[in-house]
């Protein structure tokens, strides 16, 4: 990504009894982010935390700018949609960290 990109991790913590169902995330969650918020979105990684960790699972999605973060992500219309399907495959709540890439 280049130097300016903005970054949304969506971080989702482990913990004593927390779930995480990769297999539900990667083929209907993932799909549903994109199809209702990916007008803006330039890239999506998903990657799994390691046992032990503090996270099961990080999502980054990349941005073209704040603005277009704001517009696509954190105001859109559908954000709500998105957030009630995150009990179908995860008991922990989520952490949103929005960065700015720098190399």
């Amino acid at each position: 990504m280049k130097s300016g990109t903005i970054k949304v991790s969506v971080l989702y913590p482990s913990g004593e009894g927390k779930t995480f169902d990769m297999d539900y995330y990667v083929m209907k969650h993932i799909p549903m982010v994109q199809k209702l918020l990916g007008e803006g979105i330039l890239h999506v990684t998903l990657e799994k935390g390691m046992p032990n960790m503090p996270y099961l699972a990080m999502t980054n999605m990349y941005f073209e700018s704040l603005e277009s973060v704001k517009k696509n992500f954190l105001q859109h219309p559908n954000r709500e949609k998105v957030q009630h399907d995150i009990p179908n495959f995860t008991n922990t709540v989520p952490v949103i960290q929005i960065s700015e890439v720098i190399i």
